[in-house]
């Protein structure tokens, strides 16, 4: 078998993404359909750059999806295929069985891994990581910003220090930390888990008690169904193995592994926990700062006059307020979460050594960069696109959000 020239190797990746350009297809068409009722979304589409933004993101969100889905990957990314090291892309793969793709596309790195499907592998990792740290870092931060900026006084001196105290540590000696072997022995990052992840209950709980605070025969049984399922998820994220903390001298249960619904590995949840916790005070500060600017608002007073509550005042008056500025800072901070896991990866933290996620694949290939390209070239692109079209959505919204 011969191995495929440069274009027909274009061709079959372009070809395996068959379904990312469907999807792709589908959501833009109907999104520019129907963008005059879809508020800021909608107005993105207006926006050239947001869209260049909006699809480079997309695009790497559906590779992630339908890869985990296997509709994309050629090869198995953990597997090691004989005679396939450091091959070229384009390289056949030797003695390929019926029904086994028979090119690695990308070539293979250094243990006989497919390069492509370790680069696909690897955006799946970032779609699950990146953005749910970044949605519950901003639950942290919205819940103990609107309060210190509204309230202010000792409870705003108090929460500024810490937030203040958290932001004075180096980011990468602070996640360095937080994920080496000997400190995750310990246990730590499960209690800080069991801490940070209580936010988005609290969250929760107080934006629907304020909504429906006047009809109480709508809000118990509400508050009773979602609190319910939120805390069940809850124990299930700091549970593994039936137990929040195990490390020898220390043994915590949790939920019993029948009603654990799933089971996150232990270096996934170190990471998870790291970024909501180095997130956290910048949201902080954020939240705080627009909290004291729209607090003075006319419509905030006339809020207070009306009699209602202050956390009512605060996430049904001040938060949409401010949804512009922390719109365009969660794509942002999610670009940089992405980074970080990069960074994390590329120093061997956190993660399995053979997971497939981006760091990784570019440390494994920097070591024969002056030979061989192939290796560490596709995950630094990917990379490189994926915060560029997070940093052009940005940039987009923060466009629209102006003009209204």
């Amino acid at each position: 078998m011969e191995p495929l020239t440069t274009w027909e190797i274009i061709g079959r990746v372009l070809y395996q993404f068959s379904s990312v350009w469907v999807a792709l297809i589908l959501l833009f068409s109907l999104s520019v359909a129907f963008k005059r009722r879809l508020g800021l979304y909608g107005k993105l589409f207006d926006s050239p750059i947001g869209m260049i933004g909006f699809g480079l993101v997309m695009f790497w969100v559906f590779v992630g999806i339908f890869g985990a889905m296997d509709l994309i990957v050629t090869h198995d990314p953990l597997s090691q295929v004989s005679g396939m090291k450091n091959k070229v892309p384009g390289t056949p793969v030797r003695g390929a069985e019926e029904g086994e793709y028979a090119w690695y596309l990308l070539g293979g790195d250094n243990l006989a891994r497919d390069v492509f499907s370790r680069m696909v592998s690897g955006a799946w990792i970032v779609v699950q990581i990146a953005p749910l740290a970044t949605l519950f870092a901003f639950m942290v931060g919205i819940t103990l910003g609107l309060p210190a900026g509204y309230y202010g006084g000792r409870l705003d001196t108090f929460l500024s220090f810490l937030a203040n105290l958290i932001l004075a540590f180096p980011v990468i000696l602070l996640f360095y930390l937080l994920v080496t072997p000997e400190i995750v022995a310990t246990g730590v990052p499960n209690y800080m888990a069991a801490v940070l992840f209580i936010f988005p209950i609290v969250f929760i709980g107080v934006l629907l008690n304020s909504r429906y605070y006047t009809r109480p025969n709508f809000r118990t049984p509400l508050l009773i169904g979602v609190l319910g399922v939120a805390i069940w998820l809850y124990l299930a994220l700091i549970s593994t193995s039936g137990y929040v903390v195990n490390n020898g001298d220390v043994a915590i249960p949790g939920l019993p592994s029948v009603l654990d619904p799933f089971d996150i590995p232990g270096g996934i949840l170190v990471v998870f926990v790291s970024v909501v916790f180095v997130n956290s005070p910048t949201v902080f500060r954020i939240v705080r700062g627009l909290a004291l600017d729209i607090k003075t608002r006319d419509y905030v007073a006339a809020a207070q006059t009306r009699g209602e509550g202050p956390w009512y005042i605060m996430l049904w008056e001040i938060l949409p307020n401010a949804r512009g500025p922390l719109i365009v800072d969660f794509c942002l901070r999610i670009g940089y979460t992405t980074i970080l896991l990069g960074t994390l990866g590329f120093f061997g933290l956190g993660l399995p050594p053979e997971s497939p996620d981006w760091g990784s694949t570019i440390n494994e290939g920097r070591k024969l960069l002056s030979i061989y390209l192939h290796p560490a070239l596709p995950p630094a692109l990917a990379l490189l696109s994926l915060v560029l079209g997070l940093n052009l959505l940005a940039d987009g919204l923060r466009e629209e959000s102006l003009k209204d």
